[in-house]
């Protein structure tokens, strides 16, 4: 046996990693581009020279991004945080509904509550804005809020009512015959084992609520608009200073992106809860 496969290194494995190298370059592009512009002088970006690196650093961008943004990013955290919250607790009690107090019936609701996933958001754009304005609720957060939460119900659930089809139906029974109620073996029970299926619903409600443009921008006047609308009004224009709208980008994108380098395990983990049967 050669030296090169007791090593474990064989062409294809350096054919390999090195697709994963230059495709990893190719996604990093866009960072890179965003990084190299937010640090330059205005006066100094051009499309001649957008790839090389600024002479002199300009950290001015940062602040003075964060000036012209704090309201949006206020807004967007105020969205964020109620609407994941919110949908997260009511996915809970869905998916514990759906798994552990089944009714006649029950599989069909949940099949029906599940086509709310596959509805994209500009098909209900129109109605949704009508029935906002009728509530009173167009042009400020509460309604947003109110539009993630529902939106979000179909997919917490699922996600909740899979981890929770791992506890023991027996567990359950057995709280039941000692008397415990609804809300005493869910509050007792299942919501203390209920913590990595939180946190999987908190990501992905999270990612997909703070980087919503299309509802932020409809459904919501100049004053709460969230963050992702008010880096296209800073791009907006004819003479844009490009340092802005990219320092604005990597400020929006951090806390997302910290959010998935320190629980991301725990993402891919809840995700397959439920889905093998042992």
């Amino acid at each position: 046996m050669s030296t090169t496969q007791k090593s474990g290194i064989t062409p294809g494995s350096v054919l390999l990693y090195g697709s994963l190298f230059v495709l990893a370059l190719f996604f990093l592009m866009p960072a890179y581009m965003a990084i190299v512009t937010a640090l330059k002088d205005p006066a100094n970006i051009s499309l001649p020279t957008a790839w090389e690196l600024p002479e002199k650093f300009n950290w001015q961008s940062f602040p003075h991004a964060f000036e012209l943004l704090k309201s949006n990013i206020a807004s967007s955290l105020i969205l964020t945080v109620c609407a994941t919250a919110l949908s997260t607790v009511l996915g809970s009690l869905n998916g514990y509904v759906f798994s552990k107090w089944k009714f006649k019936g029950s599989e069909l609701v949940f099949t029906l509550f599940l086509f709310g996933m596959f509805i994209p958001y500009q098909v209900i754009l129109i109605p949704l804005f009508q029935t906002l304005r009728a509530m009173n609720l167009y042009g400020g957060l509460p309604g947003l809020i109110l539009a993630h939460v529902v939106y979000g119900l179909p997919i917490t659930s699922l996600i909740f009512r899979n981890f929770y089809s791992q506890i023991p139906t027996a567990l359950v029974e057995s709280a039941r015959l000692d008397g415990a109620g609804f809300f005493s073996i869910y509050t007792k029970i299942v919501f203390p084992l209920s913590i990595p299926g939180f946190v999987v619903t908190s990501l992905w409600q999270v990612t997909q609520i703070w980087n919503e443009f299309l509802w932020g921008i409809c459904l919501t006047r100049h004053e709460d608009n969230p963050i992702t609308v008010g880096l296209a009004q800073l791009a907006g224009g004819q003479a844009v200073s490009w340092n802005l709208p990219m320092a604005g980008s990597i400020m929006a994108a951090l806390p997302v992106l910290m959010i998935y380098i320190f629980l991301g395990r725990y993402f891919i983990r809840g995700l397959l809860a439920g889905s093998v049967k042992e």
